[in-house]
């Protein structure tokens, strides 16, 4: 595993030079900031994701049991904050409608319950020790609160806080929301980005739009 070690709070990983596990795929420019964190991403704020080195020593869960296994998604321009805990899929095999939630491991096999990838979108902010439970959709643009609990898909530029995590507010009108889908500025050339980035850093959604129509939409 690549070394993580941060020397400074202001300090910041982009999870495209860290990133080694085969189950996580990161999109450009996102980033984990874990000076406070004392954990590595991947073995730390990820937590219970087969595909590590150390995993596959113990077994292939694909190969010898014919798991479907969970993936992390992250998007570009994601920011994630010390602290943040993301729960996948390695440790379900825990049934509260059985008689035990204990796992034999006679029952390995038959007893594990994929709960389908975790899912955080482009222009997410998870805050600072936030939890993201396994199966979640974090929308592109939503906000997740500091030290929130998410247990459930978050819509798209949408603030969340608390445990469990509830909308707080929308951050944008509904119309706006539907042009920032439709413009998705994160998937654009960093070139053109880059040119934007004035824009982007206001609250002028329309003079985006514009810009849009003018050097991004065939």
């Amino acid at each position: 595993m690549k070394q993580q070690r941060f020397n400074h709070w202001s300090e910041i990983k982009y999870l495209k030079d860290i990133v080694t596990n085969p189950m996580i795929e990161v999109g450009d420019y996102s980033y984990y900031s874990g000076y406070y964190d004392n954990h590595d991403f991947e073995d730390g704020c990820v937590r219970y994701l087969w595909g590590d080195e150390k995993s596959r020593k113990l077994f292939n869960p694909i190969e010898d049991y014919g798991w479907h296994l969970d993936k992390l998604v992250i998007g570009n321009y994601v920011c994630i904050a010390s602290g943040v805990i993301i729960l996948m899929g390695g440790n379900h095999n825990h049934h509260p409608e059985w008689i035990t939630v204990y796992p034999f491991v006679e029952q390995i096999e038959t007893s594990y319950e994929p709960k389908g990838d975790t899912i955080i979108e482009s222009d997410a902010w998870i805050g600072m020790n936030a939890m993201i439970m396994p199966g979640v959709k974090i929308g592109e643009g939503a906000i997740v609160a500091a030290g929130s609990v998410v247990v459930k898909d978050v819509p798209a530029y949408t603030i969340v806080g608390g445990n469990p995590a509830k909308e707080i507010k929308k951050r944008f009108t509904d119309e706006e929301i539907e042009k920032l889908k439709e413009m998705r500025w994160y998937d654009w050339e960093r070139e053109k980005i880059e040119r934007a980035s004035p824009i982007l850093s206001s609250s002028s959604i329309n003079q985006l739009y514009d810009f849009y129509v003018r050097e991004i939409k065939p």
